[in-house]
């Protein structure tokens, strides 16, 4: 199948920055990015990842998180497990 559409969009110069580089450490172009996530928009016929809006309990966590209160800083994955009980 031929590749004659265009997709165009404006965002976050930023955002496009960071998702670039992400891009290139996978060894993938932007635009093999962009079918690879119409072509699973395509395959689930919607979104290939939940969109949702996160509780009160959600935000307060990310909040605390954010400001650095609440955290649980770990050495290595043995002391995350310990730590956690597991």
């Amino acid at each position: 199948m031929s590749k004659s559409a265009m997709v165009r969009a404006r965002i976050e110069p930023d955002l496009k920055q960071h998702a670039e580089e992400v891009f290139q450490n996978l060894g993938i172009s932007v635009t093999q990015a962009i079918t690879i996530f119409y072509k699973q928009v395509e395959l689930r016929n919607g979104l290939p990842f939940n969109v949702t809006i996160p509780n009160e309990k959600t935000l307060r966590t990310f909040e605390a998180t954010d400001s650095g209160n609440d955290l649980v800083v770990c050495d290595n994955a043995d002391d995350m497990f310990k730590s956690l009980g597991i």
